[in-house]
């Protein structure tokens, strides 16, 4: 048999559902053996991978102008006529698959996960999870279009952040101001669209059988490797290892910039209140100095980089109506990553190229998998790509390794970067307790004041040595502004983990860099097909929440942030 799919994804922009329904009825009907299972799942896998791509587009168009109705509408309306009905089409072939007892090359992982997602598919919950796509482009809407007036000129909230490393600490204290103000400004709207979505996720839940929206979660995510357990035992760790080497950094910050108490103003500007670091001035700067960077690190992750650049794949600048935060999303019959980010002259913007550009890295590196189901890995190990990239490539950011610093600045941004690194697994703890709170509590969680008060008593258990006195209603609504609570729940848990996947491929890099990174790569050309303990192996890492690894990597953050000081 041979399911004929375009050869360019714009062939089928005009398809309406009959067409793909042809489609799916010719891999439905086909009498499927050992001889043709291999075509049979080429044809699958083919128009997975058409489907993925077109809903990718047009994501995508929602997110680079968050005002531009006609982009919303097409998603929209690809989201109820085409995606919807192809998920009730594609549990067919998943139990054609499952019934058939045949085992394709190279796929136990990916029939354990076929499985699992055969068992909670509910066609009750198509609409529901198309509804929950349309909320989740009112929350970036809601995001996307705050704006503030600055010295006369009206602008974005990432615009702002350069004035966070502003020397002038009155400065710096107005603009958080008046960014958090304009937070404040959504606080029902948001209220309100976090109560849509919990009621929906419940319901989403509850028709697939499962008590709360978490049980039903962990599998749809295809967490086969640990347990809401584990992550609470990772957050236990996270308290006693790195909350204290948090508060090391903060208290040194705060001595250094000679202030009774640090305030949530004082955490980006250079603490010997040097002027602030300036790696470009242009996107094609950022975009012709990281090209460079991984032209040094290795020609072929120097082309690839160079592939999204010559088919404009990158869309890095911040501007009015631009989704927030930054992703990377991928073409899968084109076989192109795209980059999506919002740049504005920042070290940090260096750091989220990186990062995004790891995950292009993957994307690149498993594109030779047959089977689009094999390409689709985990976040963790997405993660891994992104954050272990950050770190490899940190050794060539000064000027003459091709990168964007003198020897000195470069020694600022990866003290810069590396703090980070600590200071981010508490505020991870944050996010991840918050939402296994927020959905074993649905009676509370659904009052958006038991959330504020809840964030509160988090923030006050892991991210200690900042002082919030007075800001109390501002810090409660912390959670309004990560996206990934709203957007993608429970998707902020990978951080933690692939950030201590990443620091021990970091260390293997300190003895070994050149094994280090091949070992990083044949992990990511493995795509999916191998379970998370399998793939941190690959690449060097130990999959684990234990305090000991964590320790060792906290260790080896703070020895070298002593050395670059």
């Amino acid at each position: 048999m041979s399911v004929k799919i375009p050869a360019k994804v714009t062939e089928a922009m005009n398809w309406s559902w009959p067409k793909f329904e042809s489609k799916f009825g010719e891999l439905t009907d086909f009498p499927l053996t050992e001889d043709n299972l291999d075509e049979w799942m080429s044809g699958w896998s083919g128009l997975r991978d058409l489907i993925m791509e077109l809903y990718v587009r047009y994501y995508i168009t929602t997110t680079l102008d968050t005002g531009d109705i006609v982009a919303e509408e097409r998603f929209h309306k690809f989201l109820e006529n085409i995606y919807s009905p192809s998920e009730a089409a594609e549990q067919k072939l998943k139990q054609k698959l499952l019934n058939s007892k045949l085992k394709p090359h190279n796929f136990s992982v990916q029939l354990h996960k076929l499985q699992v997602e055969s068992e909670i598919f509910r066609e009750a919950n198509l609409p529901l999870l198309i509804r929950n796509e349309k909320l989740c482009s009112e929350y970036d809407k809601i995001v996307g279009s705050q704006m503030v007036e600055l010295d006369g000129q009206e602008v974005t909230l990432p615009q702002l952040k350069i004035e966070y490393l502003n020397e002038n600490r009155t400065r710096r204290e107005h603009v958080w101001r008046l960014e958090m103000a304009r937070w404040q400004e959504d606080r029902e709207k948001i209220n309100e669209l976090w109560l849509k979505f919990y009621v929906l996720r419940t319901k989403i839940a509850g028709n697939a059988g499962y008590e709360n929206y978490r049980e039903y979660r962990w599998q749809q995510l295809g967490r086969f490797d640990y347990s809401p357990t584990d992550c609470s035992l990772f957050h236990e760790a996270i308290e006693a290892v790195v909350v204290p080497a948090a508060q090391r950094i903060y208290e040194k910050r705060r001595k250094l910039l000679g202030v009774a108490e640090l305030r949530p103003w004082d955490l980006d500007v250079d603490p010997q209140n040097q002027k602030p670091l300036r790696p470009f001035t242009a996107v094609n700067e950022l975009i012709a100095t990281t090209r460079n960077i991984f032209n040094r690190m290795d020609p072929e992750l120097g082309s690839y980089f160079a592939t999204l650049e010559q088919e404009n794949c990158l869309d890095l600048d911040s501007r009015k109506g631009k989704g927030p935060g930054g992703y990377c999303d991928y073409f899968s019959v084109t076989k192109l990553p795209f980059i999506f980010m919002n740049a504005v002259g920042m070290h940090d913007d260096v750091q989220t190229l990186l990062h995004e550009a790891g995950h292009s890295f993957h994307n690149f590196e498993c594109a030779h998998l047959p089977y689009n189901q094999q390409r689709d890995y985990s976040m963790e190990i997405a993660e891994v790509a992104s954050m272990s990239m950050e770190l490899l490539a940190a050794p060539n950011l000064v000027e003459t390794q091709g990168g964007f610093y003198s020897p000195e600045e470069a020694a600022r941004a990866r003290i810069e970067h590396l703090e980070k690194l600590i200071l981010f697994w508490p505020y991870m703890s944050v996010v991840d307790s918050f939402q296994h709170w927020a959905y074993e509590n649905p009676q509370l969680a659904r009052a958006a004041e038991n959330c504020d008060r809840q964030w509160s008593v988090l923030w006050d258990r892991f991210m200690l040595g900042v002082d919030w006195s007075g800001l109390e209603n501002i810090k409660e609504t912390g959670w309004h502004q990560k996206l990934h609570i709203h957007v993608i729940p429970f998707y902020y848990i990978e951080y933690g983990i692939a950030q201590l996947g990443a620091a021990q491929i970091w260390a293997n890099s300190l003895k070994d860099h050149k094994k280090a990174l091949a070992d990083y790569r044949s992990c990511l050309a493995l795509g999916a097909t191998r379970s998370l303990p399998e793939l941190f192996k690959q690449a060097g890492a130990k999959f684990t929440f234990e305090a000991g690894v964590l320790k060792e990597s906290v260790n080896l953050i703070e020895k070298t942030i002593s050395d670059l000081e």
